[in-house]
């Protein structure tokens, strides 16, 4: 038996949570795959796996079987390109996904930096407001936001998205500025929806410890994240994402924050990679890149920053809630 080929199997078989899936991404028959599974156990003598007709459960000694798989296939897949890359710096495809804003205002604008120093890296860079399984779908690296709740990924915090209402002086010239929340009932809002589900998003507030979503008055309601902010800077109504987003409008006084004491929690965002990718050195390097880039960058400079591990609901939180912002962020992003 090729014991690390079974170990292979045996941790695709985990993270597809089916044989047959597992079964096509490795291009085995299922019967194949199957069998290796049983001379796997048979060789370890204990039960892996419980698999009824529904899913696939690990039994305690498979669940520690499958970590320490993960740590010795992970750590062959960098010594082999150790010794392949060796005076040649990391190489190899490597893809990651993220939210469009985050791409294209942040990442992209320095992407030929990562490229100068890793040449010999085949970046795929995918967009989108759909959050993708990074195990199915091949994915070395994604940027999330939000509460992470995979445990099955790693996490590095890359910092924190505050949201931020703001306006046109022109409009406010028109319709005067909102100085409490009651006074949004006489406003108009830009409300932006998803592509995916056509949910309207609403505007959300944190007022007097306690997050208030406020569903405010408009006509128009777009899914482009570019149109949306081009529509606040003409005055069409009230908008609400993430700073980052408006920042250099700030700054030049086309956009002015309303409402700064009443903005929702932040929301962080963080580099997110399976187990089994944490030692290859295409996503190590990348990641690591890409914490810089939020560190240094002007769009980022003024978000709250916080230490620590990437951030989980806590009990002074609302979790169903925290996880509808982050979709919500995740979609106008």
């Amino acid at each position: 038996m090729d014991r690390l080929q079974a170990m292979h199997v045996f941790t695709r078989i985990v993270e597809m949570n089916s044989f047959s899936r597992a079964a096509d991404s490795l291009d085995l028959p299922p019967a194949t795959v199957s069998t290796i599974i049983k001379n796997l156990e048979s060789h370890l003598h204990v039960r892996l796996m419980q698999r009824t007709t529904r899913r696939l459960n690990l039994t305690p000694e498979g669940a520690q079987y499958y970590e320490r798989c993960v740590r010795i296939l992970a750590e062959v897949e960098e010594t082999e390109g150790a010794l392949a890359n060796t005076g040649n710096g990391p190489r190899g495809k490597l893809r990651v996904e993220m939210p469009p804003s985050i791409g294209h205002l942040i990442v992209m604008p320095e992407i030929s930096s990562f490229k100068k120093m890793y040449p010999d890296i085949y970046l795929t860079v995918g967009f989108g407001d759909r959050r993708v399984d990074l195990i199915q779908e091949g994915v070395d690296c994604a940027i999330r936001v939000g509460p992470l709740e995979d445990s099955t990924l790693v996490a590095r915090r890359l910092g924190n998205l505050q949201t931020v209402t703001a306006a046109s002086p022109e409009y406010i010239a028109e319709f005067g500025e909102p100085k409490c929340i009651d006074d949004l009932q006489h406003h108009t809002a830009v409300h932006y929806f998803s592509s995916r589900t056509g949910r309207v998003l609403d505007f959300c507030f944190e007022y007097n410890d306690k997050t208030t979503d406020v569903n405010v008055n408009g006509s128009l309601a777009v899914n482009d994240a570019e149109a949306y902010v081009s529509c606040g800077v003409d005055g069409v109504g009230l908008i609400q994402p993430p700073r980052f987003m408006i920042q250099n409008h700030l700054d030049s006084g086309r956009l002015i924050e309303v409402l700064p004491n009443s903005r929702p929690r932040t929301m962080p965002v963080s580099a997110v990679y399976p187990h089994n990718r944490h030692l290859a050195a295409k996503v190590r390097v990348f990641v690591e890149w890409i914490a810089t880039l939020f560190d240094t960058s002007h769009l980022m400079s003024l978000e709250p920053k916080e230490s620590g591990n990437a951030y989980r609901s806590n009990a002074s939180s609302n979790p169903s809630h925290d996880r509808a912002r982050a979709e919500a962020h995740e979609i106008i992003l």
